[in-house]
């Protein structure tokens, strides 16, 4: 599946809605509203089985554009390429028939990991093709480097083997203890380094070898220290940018107090200029100075996701009471999926490192004052970061990275995000 056939029908109209949004001549004034109207009539988040119809159609040199052919045809295509390339319909046994299956793979919206990586061996795929999947129509990490599951699987695409080959290899690892291989093949725990030691692998018992060391470090090793690494270092930096904008209202408050105070001071008869003075400096002093260590979960929530309406609890209110609920699912930086990233408990994920990078240029407007250049230094900056985590580029037919775009594109990103949000919750 090649990026341009990929692009042919997804992105265009993505591209299409961003310019007639950013360069209608209100926008300036208007910016939220047309953005608003863009993402609820024309940019919509792309099936699963849009993007496995489209893979189907390319490969097999159909005509007629890919939404015209019927269910059946495709239905008819993946039972047989399963059956040639002697593929289950699941990894683990299973009553339902592949029929029933493949309608679903062909009309849900999403699928699990799992499917895409059983329609790599069913559809005869590349690495490159089930790294397409996983990062555009799933809208995760490609095959990880850390999951001897995944890296089974990558061996077998790699070398052009079948599902035998697979649960051949499967059972071996199940077998073999840990660490028991004297292979020095592991050598950084950073997904950059751990994917250059998967990608030497050349044998099978170099896999295996490979494989046992992996037992080692057990399921939190899976968790990639790269994309950790760099959420961590834009979390401080946004903590860092909100502790900043406390401390500038904290100073206009304090400085408030100051004028009041000094004007109570003129009519007190009983204190001198000294004592006057001395009061006026404690009470400047007493100013607190907020850090990055007392921006928490909460604070963060409270800033991005300003105009999101919270419940009497305090709680961001149900996501599917918005009406860019469909193209907004699971983009909300509320403070319980911070906490769940922090503990170690969730994976984090593509749009968690783009809004924290959208918040960080737009508290920067300054640095960056020309809007197009303040576009291009995101966009290249937000996927050097994607690209490191091996998450796939920036991708405007995701309508939220869309939405994103355009607001960086506004005189004021941020208050832009916000008005978008609050106009999709009207209440």
């Amino acid at each position: 599946m090649t990026e341009g056939a990929d692009s042919l029908d997804f992105t265009n109209s993505a591209w299409e809605s961003l310019y007639d949004a950013v360069d209608d001549v209100d926008f300036l004034e208007s910016d939220a509203q047309l953005i608003y109207d863009s993402l609820k009539h024309r940019l919509r988040s792309i099936p699963f089985g849009d993007y496995l119809k489209r893979y189907i159609y390319i490969k097999a040199g159909l005509d007629g554009g890919y939404d015209k052919v019927g269910l059946k045809v495709y239905q008819q295509i993946i039972r047989d390429s399963f059956s040639d390339n002697n593929t289950p319909p699941s990894f683990s046994p299973t009553t339902a028939k592949l029929s029933a299956l493949s309608k679903n793979w062909l009309t849900q919206q999403t699928v699990s990991r799992k499917v895409v990586f059983l329609l790599g061996f069913g559809l005869g795929m590349c690495v490159d093709d089930v790294n397409l999947f996983l990062t555009k129509a799933l809208r995760e990490a490609e095959i990880n480097p850390k999951d001897p599951f995944e890296v089974i699987c990558w061996y077998c695409y790699k070398n052009g083997y079948t599902f035998l080959k697979y649960e051949k290899l499967w059972s071996i690892y199940a077998d073999t203890p840990p660490n028991t291989l004297d292979m020095n093949l592991i050598y950084s725990e950073y997904t950059i380094g751990v994917r250059n030691t998967m990608h030497s692998i050349h044998n099978d018992a170099a896999l295996i070898s490979y494989l046992s060391k992996l037992k080692t470090s057990g399921n939190q090793s899976r968790i990639s220290v790269t994309a950790r690494e760099h959420f961590d270092r834009l979390y401080d930096e946004a903590r860092d940018l909100i502790a900043n904008l406390y401390n500038h209202s904290e100073e206009e408050k304090n400085d408030n107090a100051v004028r009041e105070y000094q004007w109570k001071l003129e009519f007190n008869d009983k204190m001198n200029d000294y004592e006057k003075r001395q009061r006026i400096e404690k009470l400047r002093a007493d100013r607190r100075i907020i850090t990055r260590d007392d921006i928490t979960e909460s604070d963060i929530e409270r800033v991005i996701c300003s105009a999101i309406p919270t419940d009497r609890h305090g709680n961001l209110v149900p996501s599917k009471a918005s009406k860019l609920n469909e193209q907004f699912a699971g983009k909300r930086f509320s403070r319980q999926h911070i906490g769940e990233i922090l503990a170690g408990k969730a994976e984090i994920n593509r749009f968690d490192l783009i809004t924290l990078n959208f918040f960080i240029f737009s508290q920067r407007v300054d640095k960056w004052p020309n809007a197009k250049r303040r576009y291009v230094q995101f966009l290249e900056s937000t996927n050097e970061i994607l690209n490191s985590c091996f998450m796939g580029q920036f991708y405007i037919q995701n309508p939220y990275e869309c939405f994103v775009l355009m607001c960086i594109l506004s005189g004021d990103p941020l208050g832009t995000y916000a008005d978008v949000w609050e106009l999709s919750y009207d209440l």
